[in-house]
C-alpha cells in the first residue's frame, strides 16, 4: 500500500467551489478504493491519497491533469503498512473564517498518521491561520 502527499496551489482564475469538490472527490476516490485527507484554504490544496500503487498512480495522474492545480509538489511518497486516514476526509477553511475548528479537525483525522505527515497538515492548518 502507498500513501502520497501534494501541495498544490489553485490558479487564480480557476473556480473552486469546495462542496464540489467533495462531492467529485468522494465519488472518484471511493471507485477508486483511494482514501487519505484534503485540506483546502483557498488558496491551497494539501492531500495524502493512501491505497494500492495503480489507484494512487492514477488518482494522482487525473489530479495533475486539473487544471485547477498550478505549481503541484510531491512532499512524500511512501509504502505504507495500513491506512493511516480509514475514511476519505476533507477539511475546508473558507477565507477569511476563524479556523481553530479546522486545526482541530486536522488534529482528529491526522491522529493515526505518520508523525511526519500529521505535523505537515497541522503546519499547514496553523499557517493559514496566521495569514
Amino acid at each position: 500500500m502507498r500513501q502520497l502527499v501534494y501541495i498544490s496551489s489553485i490558479r487564480r482564475q480557476a473556480i473552486v467551489d469546495p462542496v464540489t469538490i467533495l462531492a467529485q472527490s468522494r465519488r472518484n476516490n471511493a471507485r477508486a478504493r483511494v482514501t487519505g485527507l484534503l485540506f483546502f484554504d483557498g488558496k491551497r490544496f494539501l492531500q495524502a491519497l493512501e491505497g494500492d500503487d495503480a489507484s494512487v498512480d492514477t488518482t494522482f495522474a487525473r489530479i495533475q491533469q486539473d487544471d485547477r492545480h498550478h505549481a503541484l509538489v510531491v512532499l512524500s511518497n511512501r509504502d505504507i503498512e495500513r491506512r493511516e486516514f480509514g475514511e476519505w476526509a476533507m477539511a475546508y477553511n473558507a477565507p477569511g473564517e476563524d479556523n481553530s475548528d479546522a486545526i482541530d479537525r486536522i488534529a482528529r483525522l491526522t491522529a493515526n498518521a505518520d508523525p511526519t505527515v500529521r505535523a505537515t497538515f497541522e503546519g499547514f492548518a496553523k499557517v493559514r491561520r496566521a495569514a
